[in-house]
């Protein structure tokens, strides 16, 4: 059950996967939030790769994959993806996605619902109105800051990327995380989704609060929801046991 990588030119850029999990098992796309990578997901696999065939794909920009002249959004994000998994041959498949990949997983099951057998986000945002606090957090984001708070990741940023820009990184996902426009967040695209669909939320998550997961949940026709207790945004690495036994619980109903 070892990783297979590889690079798939696509879309004027050049982006990084890795197969891994069982071979024969149902395909299961994971996708990583914003300024991480697929690596950020490895807490999950323990929990998920013995029964599911575990596509990882770095967002244009991230991890391995090139960031390519085209500016970034969400609907950049999510024809990466879809085109990735075409050029793969794969038709059929359930989507993981935290924060930003969770985000392009709304996106891709509302617009392709023959693709997407099963969806679960853990802390993504569905809409951004016009007083969410997280839009001043945005706006003030720095390399700097960033690379002060998760100087490990930045670290492996600058490792594993082949054109390393990591200013240039921030400014770019600033300007997805601030989008409002049609190629941004889904907003009333999440009420086109109809795979069965499993929101999840750290319970101090202050970026995706209770309230939007409520307001999420009832847009849908057939989703659950999971408030993770004692984390934050990142419950699957605060809390990787908890989180990939009810991912693997909702895969396998």
């Amino acid at each position: 059950m070892g990783s297979q990588p590889g690079y798939i030119e696509i879309n004027g850029t050049s982006l990084y996967y890795e197969f891994s999990g069982n071979p024969d098992g149902e395909p299961l796309v994971m996708l990583h939030g914003g300024l991480g990578s697929q690596h950020d997901l490895l807490p999950l696999h323990p929990y998920l790769a013995p029964d599911y065939h575990l596509i990882s794909i770095d967002f244009r920009g991230h991890g391995k994959s090139l960031l390519g002249d085209q500016p970034l959004s969400y609907l950049q994000y999510q024809r990466d993806i879809q085109g990735v998994l075409d050029a793969l041959g794969i038709k059929r498949y359930s989507i993981f996605g935290f924060s930003d990949g969770g985000i392009v997983g709304y996106r891709i099951a509302a617009q392709a619902p023959d693709n997407v057998s099963s969806l679960i986000t853990l802390g993504a945002h569905w809409r951004l109105e016009a007083d969410d606090p997280s839009i001043d957090l945005f706006n003030g984001l720095t390399a700097d800051f960033w690379t002060e708070r998760f100087a490990d990741d930045v670290a492996d940023y600058h490792a594993s990327n082949p054109e390393p820009d990591f200013p240039k990184l921030v400014n770019a996902v600033k300007n997805v995380w601030l989008d409002t426009t049609p190629s941004g967040y889904p907003f009333d695209l999440v009420k086109q989704i109809r795979c069965p669909t499993l929101i999840m939320r750290g319970d101090n998550d202050f970026l995706f609060s209770l309230d939007e997961a409520v307001a999420l949940k009832s847009q849908m026709t057939e989703a659950a929801f999971a408030n993770i207790p004692m984390t934050a945004h990142a419950a699957h690495q605060e809390s990787p046991e908890l989180v990939g036994n009810i991912l693997f619980r909702f895969l396998s109903q």
